[in-house]
């Protein structure tokens, strides 16, 4: 005995909570352009408070946001370029001229064992340079952007 696919049967009951088809009348035009909601005796429920997600798109699309990211962008993608082909450089010259960095500089110390150590101090110095250019560039404009964005959270959890 089968029993024919209908409302019950076919995956989702009506009455399930999780069911993502909102209930009619639910989110109906109050006339101002917005979604007017109701409860479930059908009076009218004023708008909800803006969301976490509407409130960080907000900022994420804000001229604070954008000159935080420009900065970051335009010290981040120079200095890694230049320290991309000076590790190329290393690289290649250790294949391509093994006479080169064999030759010596001062006693054992030879041209490849020179330009290795300088690929670990230009490491330390992009590092420095890296963190004072936040510091002085973007973390105070950063912080208020974080400050703002708080403030704006501010209750939306409770």
């Amino acid at each position: 005995m089968e029993k024919e696919a209908g409302p019950e049967t076919a995956g989702v009951r009506l009455d399930d909570p999780w069911d993502d088809v909102p209930a009619p009348g639910r989110y109906e035009q109050d006339g101002t352009g917005g979604a007017e909601t109701h409860d479930a005796s059908g009076a009218a429920v004023p708008d909800p408070a803006p969301s976490a997600a509407d409130i960080y798109l907000e900022v994420h699309r804000s001229a604070a946001f954008r000159e935080v990211r420009r900065r970051y962008r335009r010290f981040v993608a120079p200095a890694a370029l230049a320290f991309l082909l000076w590790y190329l450089a290393y690289v290649v010259a250790a294949t391509t001229a093994p006479a080169l960095m064999a030759r010596p500089v001062a006693g054992a110390v030879n041209v490849a064992m020179v330009a290795g150590l300088g690929q670990f101090l230009t490491t330390f110095l992009l590092t420095w340079a890296y963190a004072r250019h936040a510091r002085l560039r973007r973390d105070r404009a950063a912080l208020d952007l974080r400050w703002d964005t708080q403030e704006m959270t501010r209750g939306l959890g409770r």
